[in-house]
């Protein structure tokens, strides 16, 4: 599929931890004449959850590392980490992780089509753009249900202190009670709902001035590139707010911060502005190849799920 330099993208809104659009992306297969609308919704939210778990497992050492690194206080870089062993385990919480981020993706896309096409459906052909953006905001927050626990598990499990999901879930419970599971909630929801908005602008922006450069219709391949050069991007300037996600999603019931105002204050009065970079390194290389990953995973996975 080709797409003109300004058309707007037709590929899903970011979904959980990856890109916002993907102009490669191509409908599912047309299901046969009188398919019941379970099956189509059960191949889309299969789909998803495939895609999904296929960018986590391929791209989680990378995210290990960028955890490890926003957790530690007062810093130190790659070079700290290494030494003091912070670069073994780097699969450490995988499996807990893969059986909330399944249920994620597939809520995820279960919210992200109906209100793309609701939204479409009600703008203009030259606002067609406001459909991923608005659907991806609604299936984020759906999702967020989910993803914030998940989330919370998987960051303690990265960062050692619990040696299985399991543990981890009944632990954080009793000491913390469901607020530990959502801790970071707010940041996290700071982080991920300006992302789509951020991200969605500078692909459109490239993408027209790289257009007009060339002055032909984008193939796949360059299109796949921008995506995941504005996909960097923003994940480079939204690392302060993955930065605070981190930190208080792995202090436990130690209290060192006592919100997300509290632990801004904390973190620039003892470690220094430098602090809220951490990890943008990684952050940067799983964010950008979360793309690469996912859509041609996801496309396979619509045609394989598709009613037959």
């Amino acid at each position: 599929m080709s797409l003109n330099a300004n058309a707007a993208p037709s590929g899903p809104a970011k979904v959980p931890l990856f890109m916002l659009a993907s102009a490669t992306e191509s409908s599912a297969p047309a299901p046969p004449p009188g398919t019941p609308m379970w099956r189509i919704a059960a191949a889309n939210l299969s789909a998803g959850a495939t895609a999904g778990c296929a960018v986590e497992l391929a791209l989680y050492p990378i995210d290990t590392i960028k955890t490890r690194l926003q957790a530690m206080i007062g810093g130190g870089g790659l070079k700290a980490l290494l030494q003091s062993g912070g670069g073994k385990g780097l699969y450490a919480g995988v499996w807990g992780n893969l059986a909330g981020v399944a249920p994620a993706s597939a809520v995820f896309m279960a919210f992200y089509e109906p209100t793309k096409q609701a939204v479409q459906a009600e703008v203009p052909a030259d606002k067609q753009y406001l459909g991923p953006v608005i659907a991806g905001m609604v299936a984020g927050t759906a999702s967020s249900l989910i993803r914030v626990p998940t989330e919370v598990v998987k960051q303690r499990l990265q960062t050692g202190e619990f040696k299985g999901a399991i543990t981890a879930v009944r632990t954080i419970l009793g000491r913390e009670g469901l607020r530990g599971l959502y801790a970071g909630y707010g940041a996290f929801m700071l982080r991920d709902l300006p992302f789509d908005a951020i991200e969605f602008v500078a692909y459109e922006q490239i993408k027209k001035a790289y257009g007009a450069s060339v002055r032909r219709e984008l193939n796949p391949g360059e299109t796949s590139l921008i995506g995941a050069f504005a996909g960097g991007f923003t994940g480079v300037i939204t690392t302060p707010l993955d930065v605070l996600k981190t930190r208080l999603m792995t202090q436990g019931a130690s209290g060192r911060y006592k919100n997300l105002f509290d632990a801004t204050v904390t973190i620039a009065r003892t470690e220094g502005m430098g602090a809220f970079m951490s990890g943008w390194q990684p952050r940067l290389i799983w964010i950008s190849l979360g793309g690469f990953v996912f859509f041609p995973v996801l496309e396979a996975a619509k045609k394989y799920y598709a009613p037959k």
